[in-house]
């Protein structure tokens, strides 16, 4: 049996902030290229990690074009739904957005929590496929929803899930749950995971014998951060052969270099100003140092006279400073 995996494919129609190209065009040109792998490959199944659409009311008119491309599928699709699906990270609200219409529509199969999915390939071949969507406390308890059972008679057992299951410690006070507290306790063969667009550094991971772990990573990039210039979007292709299983990560020949599609530029203007910011925090602190400054305008003249500004930045400084105060007392906002 063979299997295409794609993750987070966030299809939208306008464009994320830091791209430089068609946005809605390229979403097209990948789900495209996704489709055409499905037929060239041979595969029985396409599964789809969570976050199918970038947001759950987007206009019908973009859908339409993305289901039209979905509709050529000869596979059946699964998936799972993702944080970006739904409203207020609530599955409940499935009924109520695009991506359920399209379900409704047969568009796509999403497995709920707890449900299993058997797939036959053909001969005595059966593959147990289960999925977790993703739920706002996904990561806040123990990882149950990421440790399954195998059902007597199940040759292979696959599981989907959307959440932050990771290789290694994350962001200090977000959640996130690691592959090693679960690796022990789920009889999922593979562990197949979306939500962190990065994906894993290496596929398949294995931290205990029989358990292998892959996350893709997005199909998409929607942000110009350093490791999303450097990263190729790419799919997954597993391939069942009895109880064995062979992953092969697939780029994108349709996904161009980050460096020509992402735009760093506003970011790297956000850091300029943040640091000037910083700058400027840091002289307001060296000027207090102590000293009884009571006004806006003592920190400007302590500032002035530490740094040895002439006297006409510290003039000019002054008259923003009233120039702001008459806007704040006639109602206003902002400096001049």
């Amino acid at each position: 049996m063979r299997l295409l995996v794609v993750a987070d494919t966030h299809l939208r129609g306008t464009a994320p902030q830091g791209r430089r190209d068609d946005f809605f065009a390229t979403c097209l040109a990948k789900l495209e290229e996704v489709v055409d792998l499905t037929e060239s490959l041979g595969v029985d199944a396409l599964l789809h990690l969570g976050d199918v659409f970038d947001r759950p009311d987007l206009a019908p008119g973009v859908v339409r074009e993305f289901v039209l491309v979905l509709r050529r599928c000869r596979v059946p699709v699964y998936g799972i739904v993702g944080n970006h699906d739904v409203y207020g990270h609530n599955p409940d609200s499935l009924p109520r957005t695009l991506l359920g219409l399209v379900e409704a529509l047969g568009g796509l199969r999403l497995l709920a929590r707890g449900e299993v999915v058997w797939l036959g390939g053909g001969g005595d071949l059966s593959v147990q496929l289960t999925g977790a969507p993703f739920r706002y406390d996904i990561d806040s308890g123990d990882g149950e929803d990421y440790v399954v059972k195998k059902e007597a008679g199940a040759d292979v057992a696959i599981h989907m899930a959307h959440g932050m299951l990771l290789e290694k410690p994350w962001v200090a006070g977000l959640d996130y749950t690691l592959i090693d507290r679960v690796a022990p306790r789920t009889e999922a063969d593979l562990t197949l995971v979306g939500h962190y667009h990065l994906g894993y550094s290496r596929l398949p991971l294995q931290p205990v014998p029989g358990r292998l772990f892959a996350n893709p990573g997005a199909l998409v990039r929607l942000d110009a951060s350093l490791p999303e210039i450097t990263r190729h979007p790419q799919v997954l292709l597993v391939e069942v052969e009895g109880r064995g299983i062979r992953l092969r990560a697939i780029p994108l020949r349709s996904a161009r270099p980050g460096e020509e599609v992402l735009d760093r530029s506003l970011i790297e203007a956000a850091a300029y100003r943040q640091k000037g910011l910083d700058d400027f925090i840091q002289r307001v602190r060296a000027a207090w140092d102590g000293r009884h400054l009571h006004s806006v305008e003592d920190v400007v003249m302590a500032i002035a006279a530490g740094e040895g500004y002439p006297e006409e930045v510290k003039v000019e400084a002054l008259r923003r400073v009233g120039l702001a105060r008459e806007r704040l007392a006639a109602g206003g906002g902002g400096w001049p």
